[in-house]
C-alpha cells in the first residue's frame, strides 16, 4: 500500500497538486489576450459623438452648478461640509474600531443596495468601507445636481441621467479587486472563474467587432423557429421590405374580419411569439383570428434611401392590401408595437386623407405619437448625438443595431450592462438560457434615410403632433386618425412613457377610444398571457378628456392579463364566425414555413 506525499518544505521536489491546473490556465490566458488583442484590432474608427454627450454638454452642467455655487456660496460651504463630515466620520470611526483591535465596521446607516447584498459588504471593515464611502459620494453628487437652477427642464434631465450613469460605472461592485463576490469565486474555483470570464469577454468583443457589449444570454438555447418563433403559419406574401405571414387556424370557426399586426423593425416580430406559453400570437389565434404578422427585413447598406414612405407604402399599405385579397374582406383591424405603433398612425392619418377605408380598428402597443415628453430616451434626442447619428449613417448607410442596442441597455444600466457583465467576466458565469434575453440581444439595422426621419421630424420637431408631417405627398397630422382606437400603454415603461402616450391618445381624432395601462414595462407589460397572473391593468369608462393622472385616479385597477379585455373589445369589431381560413390562396401560395427567412437573416454576417 502507497500514500501520496503531500508536497512542502520536507518533499520540496514534489510539484504542487493543482499546478498543472494553474499551468493550464497560464496557458488560456496567454491565448485569450492574443484573441483579445486580435479583436479590439476590428474595433472601428470610434466617433465620440454617439459614445456621449458632447463637451458643451459638461460645459454648461458645470457653468450651472459654479454659477449656483457664486449666487449662494453657503450652499457650496454647506454641502461640501455635510460631505466631508460624512467621509471623516466615518473614517475616524472605522480607525478606532481597529486601534482597539476589533475586526468589524463602524456602525453603517447606509440605505439598502441590491448590488451589496454579499454579507461581506455589512460585515467586512474593508468592503464596508468602501460601500460606505461610494454612497457618501452618490448622495453629495445627486445633492449638487439635484439643487442645480436656471437649467431647462429638459437639460435637467440629461444632468441628472448622464450623472447616474458616471455614478453606476464608479461602483465598487464593477472591479474585481472591491467585489467580494467576485474574489470569492476566484478563490473557490483557483482562478478558473476568471479565466472563464476573460474568455467571455473575449467572445463578446470577437461577436461584436472589436466593440464590447455584454451578451445577456445563452446564444446556444435557442433557434428561431425551432424552440421559439413556432407558431405555424406561413409566408405568402414578400418584397424588399416585409415577408406577410398567415398562421394556421386551430379553431374551426374564425372572426370574418382579419387581424394583421406591424412589430417594430427596431427588433424582430418573435418578441409576439417566443414560447408557446407567452405567445401572443397563438393565444391570439386560439381566441379564433385570422391573424397576420408582418416580419420586417433587416436592411444593410443597400437600404440607405429606404424612408418612411417606403415603409408606409410597401410596407403598411402593402400588408393591407395582399390580407384584403387573401381574405375577401375589405376591411381589417391592425395592430401596431412601438415604432410600428407611430407609423400606424401615420398610415391611418395618410388613408383618411386617400379616402381608404381599409383599416376598421387600431390597436397600439406601448406607442408614441406626441413626443413633447419622449421620457428617457429624451436624453438621446438632443443635437449632440443626433448630429453624430447622422455622420455616422451617411459613412455606413444605415444606423447599426449595436448602437440601438447599447443606448436602450444605457437606460437600465445595471440591469443590462454592469450587473450582466460582473457575472459574466469577473463570476466566469455562462449567460442564462432567458429567451426574452436572447431576443433583446437579436436586434435589426436602420436604413439611414429613415432612422433621421424618424429623429429629426417625429422625435426633435414633432411634426405630427403639431399637424405637418409629410408621408406619401400628404401632410398629415395625429388629429386625421379616426378608426376606433384601443392603446395599450405600460406603467413603467421607460422607452414609451405611459403618459406620453395618454397624451398622444387623447389628440386623435377618433370618437371611439379605449386606454387601457398595464402594469409593468415595455415588454413584460405586453408579454402578460392570462395562464401567468403577473400582473394587473388599469381601465377607465370616462372619455379621454383630462391629464392622464386624473384619469389613473379614476380608473379601475384589475388583476390579470389585459388580453381578455382587448379580446372582448376586438371581437365587438370583428364581425360574424366564418369557417377558418388556411394560408394563402391561389395567387398567393406559401413562399417558406412561418417564422419566415428574413426573420434569421444577418446582414453583413
Amino acid at each position: 500500500m502507497t500514500t501520496d506525499v503531500a508536497s512542502g518544505p520536507e518533499n520540496p521536489e514534489k510539484p504542487p497538486a493543482n499546478i498543472d491546473k494553474l499551468n493550464a490556465n497560464i496557458a488560456r490566458i496567454e491565448e485569450l489576450t492574443q484573441r483579445l488583442v486580435q479583436a479590439l484590432s476590428h474595433k472601428g474608427t470610434p466617433n465620440p459623438e454617439v459614445e456621449a454627450p458632447g463637451p458643451e454638454f459638461f460645459a454648461k452642467a458645470a457653468a450651472a452648478y459654479w454659477a449656483e455655487m457664486l449666487d449662494n456660496p453657503g450652499k457650496l460651504i454647506e454641502q461640501q461640509v455635510s460631505y466631508w463630515g460624512k467621509a471623516l466620520r466615518h473614517y475616524v470611526e472605522a480607525q478606532h474600531a481597529l486601534a482597539q483591535g476589533r475586526l468589524e465596521p463602524p456602525a453603517d446607516r447606509s440605505p439598502k443596495d441590491r448590488r451589496f447584498a454579499n454579507p461581506l459588504w455589512d460585515t467586512h471593515p474593508y468592503f464596508n468601507f468602501l460601500k460606505q464611502q461610494y454612497l457618501f459620494n452618490v448622495e453629495a453628487l445627486e445633492s449638487a445636481v439635484a439643487e442645480l437652477q436656471d437649467v431647462t427642464p429638459l437639460e435637467r434631465r440629461r444632468i441628472e441621467f448622464f450623472t447616474r450613469q458616471i455614478i453606476d460605472m464608479m461602483a465598487p461592485t464593477n472591479f474585481l479587486a472591491t467585489n467580494p463576490d467576485a474574489l470569492e469565486r476566484a478563490l473557490e474555483t483557483e482562478g478558473e472563474s476568471l479565466v472563464r470570464g476573460l474568455e467571455n469577454l473575449v467572445r463578446d468583443i470577437e461577436l461584436h467587432r472589436g466593440e464590447l457589449l455584454v451578451t445577456l444570454a445563452d446564444r446556444d438555447a435557442f433557434t428561431v423557429g425551432e424552440n421559439i418563433g413556432t407558431t405555424e403559419g406561413s409566408v405568402v406574401f414578400r418584397n424588399r421590405m416585409m415577408e406577410l405571414i398567415q398562421y394556421e387556424p386551430t379553431t374551426e370557426k374564425v372572426r370574418e374580419r382579419p387581424l394583421l399586426i406591424f412589430p417594430p423593425w427596431i427588433n424582430k416580430f418573435y418578441i409576439l411569439d417566443l414560447k408557446p406559453a407567452n405567445s401572443l400570437i397563438k393565444w391570439v389565434v386560439d381566441q379564433g383570428y385570422t391573424l397576420f404578422v408582418v416580419s420586417w427585413k433587416n436592411p444593410d447598406a443597400s437600404y440607405a434611401d429606404v424612408g418612411m414612405d417606403d415603409y408606409v407604402e410597401e410596407g403598411y399599405l402593402a400588408a393591407i392590401r395582399e390580407v384584403k385579397a387573401i381574405t375577401g374582406q375589405d376591411r381589417i383591424n391592425a395592430v401596431g408595437y412601438c415604432i410600428a405603433g407611430t407609423t400606424l398612425a401615420l398610415t391611418l392619418a395618410l388613408m383618411r386623407k386617400r379616402g381608404d377605408r381599409s383599416v376598421g380598428s387600431a390597436t397600439f402597443f406601448t406607442t408614441l405619437t406626441d413626443f413633447a415628453d419622449p421620457g428617457e430616451i429624451g436624453v438621446f434626442l438632443n443635437d449632440d448625438f443626433v448630429d453624430g447619428i447622422e455622420r455616422e449613417v451617411a459613412k455606413k448607410g444605415y444606423l447599426d443595431k449595436f448602437f440601438m442596442g447599447r443606448t436602450f441597455s444605457f437606460l437600465r444600466s445595471n440591469d443590462l450592462i454592469y450587473g450582466p457583465a460582473i457575472k459574466s467576466y469577473m463570476m466566469g458565469e455562462r449567460p442564462p438560457a432567458f429567451d426574452l434575453l436572447y431576443w433583446n440581444g437579436d436586434g435589426t439595422n436602420l436604413p439611414a434615410r429613415m432612422a433621421m426621419e424618424y429623429l429629426r421630424s417625429l422625435c426633435q420637431a414633432n411634426r405630427f403632433a403639431t399637424g405637418n408631417f409629410e408621408i406619401c405627398g400628404e401632410s398629415v397630422s395625429i388629429h386625421d386618425v379616426h378608426v376606433p382606437v384601443c392603446a395599450i400603454a405600460c406603467e413603467t415603461d421607460h422607452i414609451a412613457p405611459w403618459r406620453a402616450s395618454y397624451a398622444g391618445v387623447r389628440e386623435f381624432g377618433a370618437k371611439d377610444k379605449t386606454f387601457i395601462l398595464a402594469e409593468s414595462g415595455h415588454i413584460a407589460g405586453i408579454v402578460n398571457p392570462p395562464a401567468k397572473d403577473k400582473y394587473g391593468y388599469y381601465t377607465n369608462a370616462g372619455a379621454m378628456e383630462g391629464d392622464e393622472d386624473a384619469w389613473k385616479a379614476a380608473a379601475e385597477h384589475r388583476r390579470g392579463s389585459w388580453w381578455p379585455a382587448w379580446a372582448a373589445w376586438l371581437e365587438k369589431r370583428s364581425g360574424k364566425l366564418v369557417p377558418a381560413r388556411v394560408p394563402g390562396d391561389a395567387a398567393h401560395p406559401a413562399l417558406s414555413p412561418a417564422p419566415g427567412t428574413y426573420v434569421v437573416e444577418t446582414p453583413g454576417a
